[in-house]
């Protein structure tokens, strides 16, 4: 039937495979090409969490300088992050290539 054949096109994304779609797969596949991403996020949650204790504990201090001070915190470990998951990827490219990459083009 070409209607329902045009319904099924139209369901799947073109940017999906049919091992995106549960969340799981998602989640190890990026986790897998990126090991990174998994610090940021413990980064996140750290942040937030160590951020939460510490502005109940502030004692004098004013919200807004507790509230510079964490953004300043959570940038230097973004950037850290970032610089860190830049060399392991330039060294796994680089370094710890075992075979190049790119196939030899035929002649023509």
């Amino acid at each position: 039937n070409l209607y329902s054949s045009k319904v099924k096109m139209s369901a799947k994304s073109l940017f999906e495979s049919e091992e995106d779609f549960a969340q799981e797969h998602k989640f190890a596949r990026k986790a897998k090409e990126s090991p990174f991403m998994l610090v940021g996020i413990a980064g996140f949650l750290a942040a937030g969490l160590v951020g939460a204790y510490k502005y109940r504990n502030r004692g004098a201090m004013s919200t807004s300088v507790f509230l510079m001070q964490l953004r300043v915190a959570a940038q230097g470990t973004v950037v850290g992050c970032l610089t860190a998951g830049l060399a392991y990827t330039m060294a796994k490219e680089y370094l710890f290539e075992k075979a190049p990459t790119e196939e030899p083009k035929p002649v023509q």
